[in-house]
Parts: structure tokens; C-alpha cells; sequence
């Protein structure tokens, strides 16, 4: 995907995972660009299995950047690149379907006092880990899914949750909420990548379209995708026949998809690192996402 530099702030971009685009990673580097936005922009490969998926067109207003990094708030974890992968903890049986939020998993009989549906687990497992029920179920549904499609992946709602939270702090970048149909309650854009320090040029590929900027691309939505390759993988995670970057269960889906290109083991210490470090090439930005991910995986086990 993307190429970020964790030092310099820099990218090298088109390099990166076959059959994926480029992004973006703004780091603050004293007072001159300390106003600069980082939430980082995603390129997220789709395994689409034959279903084409009619992309969202929506024109939202551009928006001012904002002083808010969501990423700035998150402690590298002190861990080597490759050594290790972050606690694996995964929903327990059932198949996926549309809509994560009326998802009823299988569990074994020995858990079947548990929670019924990926709603009642996501109700559950927010007060542990501190992430909104809303973007659990879709975390929670896109493990499931490709559960189904790939099973060898192993990619857990868990890395999918750290990754949210780096780039839009699950939806609530700029004071947003998801709504119950899992759209923010205003777009969540990026900043103009127009080559400014720590940023890539990309001009428009979209003509405004997703992200309001007639002149430069900005990534959107709550896994921060730029607009081009959106448009080229959308996702429908929520079954309604669109793909929508600003909805969180077809952004999930498509962010899932992308960690298990390449038949990587996101269970594994070499799958998890090249899969996360391919959505963002950047060690700083992975040991982020791997503390964020131990620690929900943890939370929720009630460790």
C-alpha cells in the first residue's frame, strides 16, 4: 500500500503490495506542521469472489484540517518487528452473513451461555476494551467473513480494531459517531495530498466525488482509503449492494481482505507483520497497531 517512513515522516508509495494503491502518513515534527492531520490513508486490497459491488457516490464537503491525531495518542509497543504477533483472540464459531449486527454465531456447547449474536458480543465487549459496540460488530463481522473465505488468514476483529483506532480512533475522528446503519455522522476525510512536507502528492482521481477536493486525493472514512482505489476494491460488508468507504462494515471487510492478501497467516509473526506493514509501511506505525491489538485481545479475554 502506502510507504512511511516512521523517522522522517515520508513516503515512497507505489512499491508496496500487489494489487494495491497509495496513502498517506503525516507525523508531527515540531510546531511547523504540528497542525497537520495524521490518520493514515489505507489501501485495502478486496477478495471479491465474484461479486461486484456498486461503489457509494456521495460529495461531501472537503472540511478544514483539524488539530486532532488520532495516532499521536498511541504508545509504540517495545517489540521487534517479526518476532512475535499479538494475542489471537477470535469470535468463536459461526458463519458470517450481511450485516454484522444481526450475526449469530455458532459457539461451542460449553459456551453457549455466551453472547448469541455478534450485537450482543460487541454490547458486551465494549465496556472492556473501550471501542464503540458499533465498530466491534463490524471488526467482529469481517473476522467472521473471511473466517469463511480464507480460513487459513486468521485475521482477528482484534488487529482490525488497532488499525481503526490509529486511523480514525473508530469512527470518532473530528467528533463523529457511527449511527446504527454504520455511517459516520459526518464524513471523515484526510488531508489534501498535495506534497506538503510528510505528505505524497496525488492529485484527484475522483473529481471531488469522495472526498470533496477537485484538485488533490484525500483518504476517507473510518479505515482511510484513497478514493482511486476504493473506487477499484470496494467492499459490501453490510449487504446492501453499495461500497461505502464511510461505512465502517464495508471499510472492515475490504480492510480484512487486504491483511490476508498473499496467503498470509495474520495469526502468525510473519503474516501479522507483513500484513500490517503492507497497509502501512511503516515499523512505528505497526508496533502501534500490535500494542493496540494485544491489549484489546487481552481486555476482552478479561486478562
Amino acid at each position: 500500500m502506502r510507504g512511511t517512513s516512521a523517522e522522517a515522516g515520508t513516503e515512497d508509495g507505489d512499491s508496496a503490495a500487489p494489487e494495491a494503491g497509495d496513502g498517506i502518513s503525516a507525523r508531527r515534527r515540531g510546531a511547523g506542521i504540528l497542525g497537520r492531520l495524521l490518520i493514515v490513508a489505507s489501501v485495502l486490497a478486496v477478495g471479491a469472489g465474484g461479486v461486484w459491488v456498486v461503489t457509494a457516490a456521495v460529495t461531501p464537503e472537503a472540511g478544514p484540517t483539524t488539530m486532532e491525531i488520532p495516532a499521536l495518542e498511541v504508545a509504540a509497543a517495545e517489540v521487534e518487528p517479526g518476532s512475535v504477533a499479538p494475542v489471537n483472540t477470535t469470535l468463536a464459531g459461526g458463519k458470517a452473513a450481511a450485516g454484522g449486527a444481526t450475526e449469530r454465531p455458532d459457539p461451542p456447547a460449553e459456551q453457549r451461555s455466551g453472547p448469541q449474536s455478534i450485537a450482543e458480543w460487541a454490547a458486551r465487549t465494549e465496556p472492556a476494551v473501550g471501542v464503540p459496540a458499533r465498530a466491534l460488530m463490524a471488526y467482529g463481522h469481517a473476522e467472521l467473513a473471511l473466517r469463511s473465505a480464507q480460513p487459513g488468514c486468521r485475521v482477528s476483529w482484534a488487529t482490525l480494531a488497532g488499525i481503526g483506532r490509529i486511523e480514525s480512533n473508530h469512527g470518532r475522528y473530528g467528533g463523529a459517531v457511527f449511527g446504527a446503519d454504520g455511517r459516520p455522522s459526518k464524513p471523515i476525510i484526510g488531508v489534501p495530498l498535495d506534497g506538503s512536507p510528510g505528505v505524497k502528492a496525488i492529485t484527484d482521481t475522483d473529481g471531488g466525488r469522495f472526498d470533496g477536493d477537485a484538485r488533490h486525493d484525500r483518504a476517507v472514512g473510518p479505515m482511510q482509503f484513497i478514493p482511486s482505489t476504493w473506487a477499484r476494491y470496494a467492499a459490501d460488508g453490510n449487504g446492501d449492494g453499495r461500497g461505502d468507504p464511510q461505512q465502517i462494515d464495508d471499510a472492515a471487510l475490504a480492510a480484512a481482505h487486504y491483511l490476508c492478501a498473499d496467503g498470509r497467516d495474520m495469526a502468525g509473526a510473519q503474516g501479522w507483520w507483513a500484513g500490517v506493514m503492507s497497509y502501512n509501511h511503516s515499523v512505528e506505525y505497526a508496533q502501534k497497531v500490535f500494542g493496540l491489538a494485544d491489549r484489546y485481545a487481552k481486555a476482552a479475554r478479561g486478562r
